[in-house]
């Protein structure tokens, strides 16, 4: 049965996404608007502050991982129906509760502007919505979360960089904006940097020849980046250095990257002897020609500021990393 819904919703995306485009190709679409990382809810207030309510609130918010202090993965913008028209309908991200005899639950794209993903949840009761929504949830929060990587990097192709250290020292290409500075450029090591408010985003790259396998991959890339924060990145202080943070358990996943097995693991760095620390994420894959793993790194520090949107840009910008030669 749920492999039958599943058809029938990406069917539904398919349909409305050729439907839209073929029925306003010839129209003005304007161009959406909001902060990266935000969902429109449309909903009626009773239901806004009932169980239905609840239930978007508690998963659409759900923490964003491997922050040193909890920041939901998505901030939520209530909308009355009443005011879901006009500049209300540009968002980039909505999901729109409707009573009605039909249950259903689609994904439309690019219906009000452009772009833009709307999920539409129909019932005839907020019960019966919620249901459906509960069962579509995870589609819809990845095709918005897809959205948002694709237009974080449109922003980004508006002033890319020209820099071409990483590909000189190590064959890959990177997509980031120009404002990032190189640091530092070794034989093994590159490390650029971009100002912030109160402090900075950081993107590291080297190469390791250790020999890595799922049974230790944990440990491992543990290890490893404490040893490079050792060699590579001082603290502000004499004698201190990057480490990881041990007492919060990281997150660990394998991944694919580049086409390329790979590892990807989220926590929080401290510096040794020193009072620094906030979030990473890092990224290792393994290149099979040179038998060689490529490790790519983002780490932020803004002490007292809200940084899900600076881990969002940094894992981003290492996801478009590709191998060239």
């Amino acid at each position: 049965m749920k492999n039958i819904i599943s058809f029938f919703l990406i069917a539904s995306f398919l349909i409305i996404s050729c439907n839209t485009k073929v029925d306003r190709s010839q129209a003005f679409i304007p161009d959406s608007s909001g902060n990266l990382n935000h969902i429109t809810i449309v909903m009626p207030i009773p239901d806004w502050k009932g169980e239905l309510g609840k239930l978007v609130r508690d998963n659409l918010g759900k923490e964003y991982e491997g922050l040193p202090l909890d920041e939901p993965q998505f901030s939520l913008d209530y909308l009355n129906p009443k005011a879901f028209s006009g500049f209300g309908r540009q968002s980039r991200n909505i999901i729109w509760f409707q009573k009605d005899s039909v249950s259903r639950f689609q994904l439309a794209k690019d219906q009000f502007s452009r772009p833009q993903i709307v999920g539409l949840v129909t019932g005839e009761d907020a019960e019966v919505q919620q249901f459906l929504f509960e069962e579509n949830m995870l589609l819809f929060s990845q095709t918005v979360k897809e959205n948002e990587r694709k237009e974080k990097l449109r922003r980004i192709n508006k002033s890319p960089t020209n820099d071409k250290n990483l590909k000189k020292r190590f064959g890959y290409d990177l997509v980031y904006p120009s404002v990032y500075e190189t640091v530092k450029d070794t034989a093994n090591f590159i490390w650029i940097q971009k100002k912030v408010q109160k402090g900075h985003l950081n993107i590291i790259a080297y190469e390791i020849s250790d020999n890595i396998s799922d049974k230790n991959f944990n440990t491992k890339i543990l290890n490893i980046r404490d040893s490079i924060g050792k060699l590579y990145i001082p603290g502000r202080l004499r004698g201190s250095y990057m480490i990881t943070e041990r007492a919060y358990q990281p997150y660990f996943y394998k991944v694919t990257l580049d086409g390329k097995k790979g590892y990807l693991t989220k926590g929080t760095w401290e510096v040794a002897n020193d009072f620094m620390a906030g979030p990473f994420v890092n990224y290792i894959v393994r290149d099979s020609l040179t038998e060689k793993w490529m490790v790519i790194e983002g780490f932020a520090f803004a002490p007292s500021m809200n940084k899900r949107d600076y881990m969002f840009e940094l894992n981003t910008i290492i996801t478009t990393i590709k191998k060239v030669n």
